[in-house]
């Protein structure tokens, strides 16, 4: 299966890309230039020591993806879709974007449309089967490949069969995935992250995050 990373040459999506082809998965680093995606895609071949990603234009990206992750940030987030609304008809969009209003982080702020996933959805239609995940999982423990993420991953998606899709995909890149039910349940998701910012900032820390307990 391949996977595209839309913003794949950030600090979290380079972290993803990276775990989901060390786990197995084909995976596309996309950004708004190409050339900057294919050096990106050079550079974490590299650091794994093999060839296990291409880099290309987003929407050239997204089209050839079965799944597509967005790892952008709010500002970019509806030109981003806009740009590859068609290449991403019948498929899954996993969303992890958060809608942090800088430079007031650590406090929650709701768009328009209540959550990023949610806007997203509306955007796309129903031909588009979006899952909101990856929102509370600090990029300095993603990017630590050789070290355990201390966190779970929660899951909200209307569609249970995409969210079983992303579970797996989570797995692979060495995390546990928890259903966390339909998309409108992403408002409160989304809104956890600047709370963790707050957490990290008021005590001294880099990546707290959230442990679902009571679930072996």
């Amino acid at each position: 299966m391949v996977v595209a990373v839309l913003g794949g040459t950030g600090k979290e999506g380079s972290g993803l890309s990276m775990r989901l082809a060390r786990g197995g998965y084909q995976v596309i680093v996309g950004s708004r230039d190409a050339q900057r995606a294919a050096d990106r895609a050079a550079e974490m071949n590299k650091e794994l020591d093999g060839d296990y990603l291409t880099g290309m234009e987003n929407s050239a990206a997204a089209a050839a993806a079965d799944i597509v992750i967005l790892s952008v940030p709010y500002s970019a987030h509806e030109p981003t879709l806009t740009s590859v609304k068609d290449a991403l008809k019948g498929k899954v969009l996993v969303d992890i974007t958060v809608p942090l209003q800088p430079p007031k982080v650590r406090r929650v702020h709701l768009p328009p449309g209540k959550a990023a996933a949610l806007e997203a959805q509306a955007m796309l239609g129903d031909d588009v089967r979006v899952v909101a995940a990856f929102q509370n999982v600090s990029h300095e423990q993603i990017g630590e490949l050789d070290s355990e993420v201390d966190c779970d991953v929660l899951v909200c998606g209307d569609d249970p069969s995409a969210r079983d899709e992303v579970i797996q995909l989570i797995q692979a890149a060495g995390m546990r995935g928890i259903h966390a039910g339909p998309l409108d349940n992403a408002i409160a998701v989304e809104a956890l992250t600047p709370v963790l910012l707050f957490i990290n900032n008021k005590y001294g820390i880099k990546a707290s995050g959230i442990r679902i307990t009571g679930i072996d």
